[in-house]
């Protein structure tokens, strides 16, 4: 074989393939469900708000989630602006690398591709807490965490193969039912004039309240809630009329989730009266049951019923963002075998234009990542998921970093777009505000986790070492594939 027909070969061999994902298969509403259900309101606003009452600047708290709303806001208007120029199931990664060079994107999708598996490894531990104490709690069987997520594992593998309009139909029903009773008893407690010290609006929203106390750790869980809204453009290949689709749902997202988190935070703070609330909150978190603090004051507002739906209402809010991971990351892995990266054989779909390769891989990553805490004998929530979601939370929020950059960078070289707010200043803007969130979230990453700071120092290495893994790999590849010198 001679150089030149050499160099064709692997001129091929690096081509990206021509497979595509079903498309006109998402709306707004459709996309709208997949970032809910990654947010998983009922899970954040119980994992996250008592410990910004109690640790952070307590009535201050939903002042917070309004400040974390305004970055992730900014940062949308140059993620949106860029996403009318670029439709891949990559996003991330084809954005970074659009504007800042493939192997700054190689780099990228591998930290992505990281923080998607290890939240969706993080929520299957605190999933299969919940789900093993239920069985527990109403069948005589006590049955293993790791059993019931295990099994989960393959439920997921089974909805994800189904196509993206059964798993929206899926995450349509959890999410309204968690969001439903968290919106009515944000709405009664607001109607009804708030608790025993009335709806204490200044005691939340002004700048005092804000201020007080420890605000960077309020910040830090607030930003922390927001994880998941970028799904909007992941599956911007599959929606209908995609430049039109993906920027709606997208601003619909980080409004919507914005107005609930700060809503659902300052009722429940109103509830218990703003003097008191951090109390309580560190009351409950002594317990052990943090979500004690979220169910008292819907119990007190609906009945005691209401503590046997809310486990329940839980475990399906966790469920509905393990799947929407699954997705989000077999998406990846999909766009990054279709474009070389990684083996060509992971942009194989079936039948129903379901990533199937790409969704058994990431079924396989997420076994590797969960067993080890298992077979450790580990408790799945004080480890496996405050140590995977605090880890996860760090990588997104440097991909929203570099995202932003490389917005700013793209549209000063294309000229594509002569909207100065749109291209330049909100992107400049969003980028300090991602990186303060950064600093704020390393400062503070023991607490984030929960656990110790020789485990965060390691935690907190693994995010650049990944990224380092992904410029390694394109470089060799880039290697592998260059034509011969002749």
């Amino acid at each position: 074989m001679d150089s030149q027909t050499a160099s064709a070969e692997r001129t091929v061999r690096d081509a990206p393939t021509k497979a595509t994902l079903k498309p006109n298969a998402l709306g707004v509403l459709g996309i709208l469900f997949f970032v809910l259900s990654g947010q998983a309101p009922l899970t954040g606003i119980a994992g996250a708000a008592p410990i910004s009452v109690a640790l952070g600047n307590g009535s201050g708290t939903p002042a917070a989630y309004l400040l974390a709303g305004a970055v992730i806001l900014l940062f949308s208007v140059g993620f949106v602006a860029m996403g009318r120029h670029v439709v891949d199931a990559g996003a991330f990664y084809t954005y970074i690398g659009t504007g800042l060079g493939r192997t700054a994107g190689a780099g990228s999708a591998s930290v992505a591709l990281f923080a998607y598996c290890v939240i969706q490894a993080a929520m299957y531990g605190l999933y299969g807490s919940i789900v093993s104490g239920l069985v527990a709690d109403h069948t005589p069987l006590h049955v293993p965490w790791w059993v019931c997520t295990l099994l989960t594992m393959a439920v997921v593998q089974a909805l994800g193969s189904a196509g993206i309009e059964m798993g929206a139909r899926v995450l349509a029903v959890f999410v309204l039912a968690e969001f439903s009773i968290l919106l009515v008893f944000g709405l009664v407690t607001l109607v009804k004039g708030g608790g025993p010290e009335g709806l204490g609006v200044a005691d939340s929203f002004s700048p005092a309240a804000a201020l007080q106390g420890a605000p960077g750790v309020a910040v830090m869980f607030a930003v922390a809630s927001m994880f998941g809204f970028e799904a909007t453009a992941i599956y911007g290949e599959e929606a209908k009329e995609p430049k039109k689709t993906v920027p709606r749902a997208t601003y619909l997202s980080v409004i919507v989730v914005t107005a609930f988190f700060a809503l659902t935070s300052w009722m429940l703070i109103s509830a218990y009266g703003a003097s008191k609330a951090p109390a309580a909150a560190s009351t409950a978190l002594a317990s052990g049951d943090s979500a004690g603090f979220v169910f008292a004051p819907i119990a007190g507002q609906f009945g005691g019923w209401i503590n046997d739906v809310l486990p329940i209402l839980l475990a399906t809010s966790l469920f509905a963002g393990i799947l929407t991971f699954h997705n989000s990351a077999n998406r990846y892995l999909f766009s990054l075998g279709r474009d070389r990266q990684l083996p060509v054989s992971l942009c194989r779909l079936n039948s129903r234009l379901a990533p199937w390769t790409a969704g058994c891989v990431q079924t396989v990553i997420a076994v590797l990542l969960v067993v080890p805490f298992a077979l450790a004998g580990k408790d799945p929530v004080l480890t496996l998921f405050s140590w995977f979601s605090g880890l996860a939370v760090l990588a997104m929020m440097l991909l929203y970093l570099l995202t932003s950059v490389s917005v700013v960078v793209f549209f000063r070289r294309r000229r594509v777009d002569g909207r100065m707010w749109n291209t330049l200043i909100a992107p400049v803007l969003g980028a300090l505000g991602l990186a303060g969130a950064i600093w704020l979230i390393l400062a503070n990453f023991t607490t984030l986790i929960g656990g110790e700071a020789s485990t965060a120092f390691w935690l907190v290495l693994s995010v650049p070492a990944v990224l380092a893994l992904g410029v390694a790999n394109e470089r060799l590849r880039r290697r592998r594939t260059a034509p011969d010198a002749r």
